[in-house]
């Protein structure tokens, strides 16, 4: 399910959760990780100098710049390489989310893990995640799995699956991706659904009358594609979509919340990545799997 995994990182403070989550996963299910840090985007075409990613300022990268770079990957990722049998570093120039995307290619990967943002000097009053983040999660073949902070990596392993819908055509491979790990991990699949009510004036029976509706269309859209898996349950709240999904994963003690990437029927090549999933990446107290493309599912 997970043999390759690509944990994009700037070894700032702010990829600690996302790292703790891969190198978790690495040892749990055997797979192998690469450690992928972008120095910074050259100043100039072919140019050894660069603008460092974390600090902006204009570095000249030879081998022992790169070799210190690397030795300081291992002393600040020391305890997750304690007992990694299957891991290295991989250290390169370039626009971040270009080169994060080309590597992942390269590798085939089944899984990106990222943070939220890029650095510390990144702050999420507003509750977005970082444009590098948003650029691979649009593009990428493969889900994209996020951490936006070091409390919501505190688990061991996924045991609860939380899929967000909103029926989109988008939603589908979305929930194959949740559908297929808890299948192989034998997990427990939550299928949700938030009937957003937000800015409307509805009586509790419109409301009541809408929940009825939207559990049948997930008993007929969802059901029938999960053949003789039956570790699953369905809920359907009312509400604004991202705080609801936050909520149910915390009462339910999620380990892995899955959405699509964006839920209007638009061109995922064109599309950004949808305002709910935004929120719940910032919110969640447990990593958030962003699916774009059905290639890797």
């Amino acid at each position: 399910m997970f043999k390759k995994i690509l944990l994009a990182t700037t070894g700032s403070p702010a990829s600690f959760g996302a790292a703790r989550v891969a190198f978790d996963m690495a040892k749990r299910y055997g797979s192998e990780v690469t450690i992928f840090h972008v120095l910074g985007v050259p100043t100039k075409a072919f140019s050894q100098v660069v603008n460092d990613v974390r600090t902006g300022e204009e570095v000249e990268v030879d081998a022992e710049y790169i070799s210190w770079v690397e030795e300081e990957l291992k002393t600040t990722y020391a305890k997750q390489f304690a007992g990694a049998e299957n891991a290295k570093i991989v250290i390169t120039t370039g626009a971040p989310h270009r080169e994060i995307l080309r590597e992942a290619r390269n590798q085939d990967s089944d899984l990106i893990v990222m943070g939220a943002s890029s650095g510390d000097n990144v702050k999420y009053h507003r509750g977005y995640p970082g444009s590098t983040l948003q650029k691979v999660a649009k593009a990428a073949r493969c889900p994209v799995l996020t951490v936006h902070r070091e409390s919501a990596s505190y688990w061991g392993g996924f045991s609860s699956i939380l899929f967000g819908t909103d029926f989109s055509k988008q939603a589908a491979s979305a929930f194959k991706f949740a559908l297929n790990t808890a299948r192989e991990l034998d997990c427990v699949l939550t299928i949700f659904h938030a009937l957003d009510i937000s800015g409307k004036v509805l009586d509790q029976t419109q409301i009541e009358e809408n929940l009825i509706v939207a559990r049948k269309r997930i008993r007929e859209t969802y059901v029938p594609l999960m053949g003789d898996f039956k570790n699953y349950d369905i809920e359907v709240w009312e509400g604004a979509p991202y705080v609801e999904i936050v909520k149910l994963a915390r009462e339910k003690q999620v380990d892995l919340i899955v959405m699509a990437h964006h839920t209007r029927e638009l061109d995922a090549e064109k599309a950004k990545i949808g305002s709910t999933v935004e929120q719940v990446i910032v919110r969640a107290n447990c990593p958030v799997v962003s699916v774009s493309k059905p290639d890797k599912v």
